[in-house]
């Protein structure tokens, strides 16, 4: 991060929006773009963008630097939520993968729950009462629908109201000790349901969402195709969907 950047850390606010949003603007333009990349070709990329920025401009307005956290990941989240919630507004995704998205959830978290580790490719399968080969065309056909969001995840404050992720991040004024060490535990938490990931499916997340390369880069680095990558990431995603809703839901 820049040192001019770094000095907006420190100051942003609602007085220097636009200095901010200048500042920003091509990480807006960064996470449209990799959303895009899973998109529907009729999804037009500047309209991800123009609702990035409104995203961009909430988090200047609700951003509190007394809690902690920095201004660049907290921004990224509301870019990022902002844009999903845009699509699903839209709702681009068909009925019939939305229905087999969520049959897919709800059996991968009864196999968890049941099991109390991931479940294997064959386990799934034998629960959906379908064999390997369809079990795979249900993850290439829900390929596109975005993956849960962490703003969407909860967290119990002390009073027993549900905070979101986002609201954890930004603050609102009140100091709370309980929901800052609940984040800390969340993260901890995140960690280890990626660790739990088998080991491809660990690899995957790790070069998509840490690495930043797209499904082709990671289809050249490990010599499989994309559309193969793309099986592996949706499995990820729904095995890290079950894993942390199991934990969440016995920890808060």
């Amino acid at each position: 991060m820049t040192s001019s950047m770094n000095k907006i850390e420190i100051e942003i606010g609602p007085e220097n929006r636009d200095q901010v949003i200048i500042e920003y603007a091509p990480m807006v333009k960064y996470v449209a773009n990799r959303i895009a990349m899973r998109l529907p070709p009729h999804i037009e990329i500047d309209d991800l963008i123009s609702v990035g920025v409104l995203g961009l401009m909430d988090a200047v307005e609700k951003f509190d630097s007394t809690r902690g956290a920095k201004f660049k990941t907290y921004a990224e989240f509301r870019v990022r939520g902002a844009i999903l919630d845009e699509l699903r507004s839209l709702d681009w995704v068909p009925r019939s993968v939305r229905q087999k998205a969520t049959e897919l959830d709800g059996v991968m978290e009864k196999l968890q729950a049941k099991l109390g580790r991931s479940p294997e490719d064959e386990e799934v399968a034998a629960e959906m009462g379908v064999d390997l080969e369809q079990f795979y065309q249900t993850l290439q056909s829900t390929q596109n629908r975005p993956m849960l969001s962490l703003e969407d995840l909860g967290i119990a404050k002390e009073s027993g109201e549900q905070q979101s992720l986002l609201e954890c991040l930004a603050g609102n004024g009140e100091h709370d000790p309980q929901t800052s060490l609940r984040l800390t535990e969340l993260k901890e938490i995140i960690a280890k349901a990626i660790d739990a990931l088998p080991e491809k499916e660990r690899l995957m997340i790790s070069l998509y969402y840490y690495e930043e390369l797209t499904m082709k880069e990671i289809g050249e680095v490990l010599s499989i195709t994309e559309s193969r990558v793309s099986q592996i990431h949706s499995k990820a995603v729904f095995r890290l969907r079950a894993k942390l809703k199991s934990v969440l839901a016995e920890e808060y």
